[in-house]
């Protein structure tokens, strides 16, 4: 008894959603080539906050390394990208990747990819309010500031910002309300804000190289001295760390790449664009790659410009740009850059408020969220509650939370969210044929390959037969059931390790990784243990469905993934991970006290599918990268 509700309860969570047919009629044209889609990728990928958060990374953490941070990120970025190129590759739709993971992997994998990135749209909304707060009180004096927080400092943990930040509530109460009143979205408004967002960083780059010293990537303790006798005001001295290129050494660099993922996420884009891309074998992962390049140059010429025109140590960390030129004594620069950057940010923000209720009301739609969350106004056609919803925990967010604990928290849910999409193709290339979709023929698709595989699985000699064996010299060259849930728990395994080598390697990091460390030996076993099971893995049967685009080297670009991006994970702050578990928890018990029970497809008799147009308008890409 128990078995078999064990056995239930589990198909009750990898119920997956299966593609209604599409008619060629509503199949979309093909007609994005590299250059459209490089454009769509810069477009989400490039981000308005690095004005803000270049300053703090270069001040606290990494010194003029940021630029090492932002070319590892960039780096393991573009695995990332392939991961997801092969993602959208297996669902012939154009969809979102909460989408893809609920038709490939199954209900609980999307609930926790969906539920994930709900917190990055909302996250993301209230970092463009935080940032649009900070440059606007710098242009006016930092009068704002110096107000909030004389009359609402908050004595709180340290992940909270030191006052009640108003001003950058007030700007999401005021989005929300023009789109409460029908403001529609303008893509004259989001070429605009592409468009400043292009010129200041080009012009930031020029100003710097022009105006930079290069001894700024060398300074000393008595430089540090010397500035500290020359300040006023001694606090707003950074610290000093070693000097030097990289103060903060490996750790800062290791610590500032985790905080950089938050300005590569938005291949998922991208990857979405398969079914209207020309030559998607070909387009897709080279936008991705021009793309994550492109956005690596504006970032780190942000970040070289930024520490050649001022030690790092005296940056200010919540408008560092404009502080950086007047530093180099050209003021009239300053003011036409604030305002330059102002106006992107607010523009962003206003794109930003189309963006966010769409996945919470696609996810409420399929009854993973509360259905009263579905409810449309009947004149304006706004997703009323689910925009109010998202709406409030933004402003509330942006009340309370200071900028860099934002980041760092959309941070951890991108290489979260890596690390998913790199387990899905690990799991998927090793699977039998499964039907995606529904139609006349399922039932015949589905009993077919029975007779095929039932004797491999039946035979005693093959249940009897020795475990290695089985396990290195698989019986069959497709994929079985057999296989499939061999390489599932194999990759299951893994990355277990690879959390407790992560662990590990931190501790170890810590302790400068000195050769005579007790860790090391746990470390080699780790490790041996890990390329073992990636050797099983690698012996499965792979499927060979056609698919225009690949992971190559597979299963190890996958798991190198994986492992890198859990590392990075135990880099970011134990403030930011606990907020990050504690979103997941809430997320949990909806999901198993409300939507495992309400799902459609645990309705399915009572509630058929949706039209194939219902379901193409309501997977249409969601904005996980806004």
């Amino acid at each position: 008894m128990l078995l078999q509700f064990v056995h239930q309860f589990g198909q009750k969570l990898t119920r997956k959603q299966l593609l209604e047919p599409i008619d060629e009629s509503e199949r979309p044209v093909a007609h994005l080539n590299t250059l459209n889609l490089v454009n769509v990728g810069v477009g989400r990928m490039l981000i308005v906050g690095i004005y803000i958060l270049a300053g703090a990374l270069a001040k606290f953490i990494a010194g003029p390394a940021t630029i090492i941070s932002f070319l590892v990120a960039a780096m393991f970025s573009i695995l990332s990208g392939l991961c997801y190129a092969e993602f959208g590759a297996w669902v012939p739709r154009s969809g979102s990747t909460y989408f893809y993971s609920y038709v490939t992997m199954g209900q609980v994998y999307a609930f926790i990819i969906g539920w994930n990135s709900i917190l990055l749209l909302v996250t993301g909304t209230a970092a463009l309010a935080r940032a649009s707060s900070y440059i606007f009180d710098s242009l006016i004096g930092n009068h704002i500031s110096q107000a909030l927080q004389e009359t609402f400092s908050l004595q709180l943990p340290y992940s909270l910002a030191t006052y009640a930040d108003f001003f950058a509530l007030g700007l999401v109460l005021l989005m929300t309300g023009l789109r409460l009143l029908g403001a529609r979205e303008s893509i004259l408004v989001t070429k605009i804000s592409i468009g400043i967002n292009i010129l200041v960083l080009i012009f930031i780059t020029i100003t710097g190289f022009i105006k930079g010293d290069l001894h700024n990537w060398k300074l000393t303790e008595q430089d540090y001295k010397l500035n500290t006798s020359g300040s006023r005001d001694n606090r707003s001295l950074g610290p000093l760390g070693s000097g030097g290129f990289a103060p903060f050494g490996f750790e800062g660099i290791l610590q500032g790449t985790a905080t950089c993922f938050y300005y590569f996420f938005g291949a998922d884009v991208l990857a979405t664009k398969g079914a209207e891309a020309i030559n998607p074998h070909r387009s897709i992962p080279w936008s991705i790659l021009i793309t994550i390049f492109i956005c690596f140059l504006a970032y780190s010429g942000v970040s070289v410009a930024l520490t050649l025109m001022v030690p790092y140590y005296l940056i200010q960390p919540h408008n560092p740009l404009p502080q950086a030129i007047l530093h180099s004594l050209w003021l009239p620069a300053t003011y036409i850059m604030t305002v330059g950057t102002l106006c992107a940010l607010i523009f962003r923000l206003h794109t930003a408020m189309f963006k966010m209720p769409t996945l919470i009301y696609t996810m409420a739609e399929d009854g993973l969220l509360f259905r009263v969350l579905t409810r449309i106004h009947v004149r304006t056609g706004i997703h009323v509650l689910a925009m109010m919803s998202a709406a409030n925990l933004a402003g509330i967010m942006a009340l309370l939370f200071r900028f860099t604990d934002l980041v760092d928290l959309v941070s951890v849910r991108t290489l979260l969210i890596y690390s998913l999409v790199a387990f899905s193709i690990l799991v998927l290339r090793y699977q039998p044929d499964q039907n995606l979709s529904k139609n006349e023929n399922t039932e015949e698709e589905i009993e077919m390959p029975v007779p095929d595989e039932h004797p491999l699985d039946s035979e005693p000699e093959a249940r009897n037969s020795n475990i290695l064996k089985s396990l290195w010299f698989p019986i069959s060259t497709i994929p079985t059931r057999k296989s499939g849930q061999i390489v599932y728990g194999c990759a299951s395994l893994l990355v277990l390790l690879m959390i407790i080598l992560s662990l590990i390697l931190v501790q170890w990091s810590s302790q400068g990784f000195s050769g005579d460390s007790k860790y090391t030996p746990v470390a080699v076993l780790l490790l041996l243990l890990i390329i073992g099971v990636m050797v099983i893995i690698w012996r499965q049967p792979q499927n060979p469905i056609p698919l225009y685009f690949k992971v190559p080297a597979l299963p190890v670009l996958p798991l190198v993934s994986i492992l890198v991006n859990i590392y990075l994970m135990m880099q970011i702050t134990s403030g930011t991970r606990a907020i990050f578990g504690i979103w997941n928890v809430i997320g949990f018990l909806i999901y198993f006290g409300y939507g495992i029970r309400h799902s459609l497809e645990e309705n399915d008799e009572q509630q058929p599918p949706a039209s194939t147009s219902q379901t193409l308008d309501k997977n249409t890409p969601s904005p996980e990268s806004s």
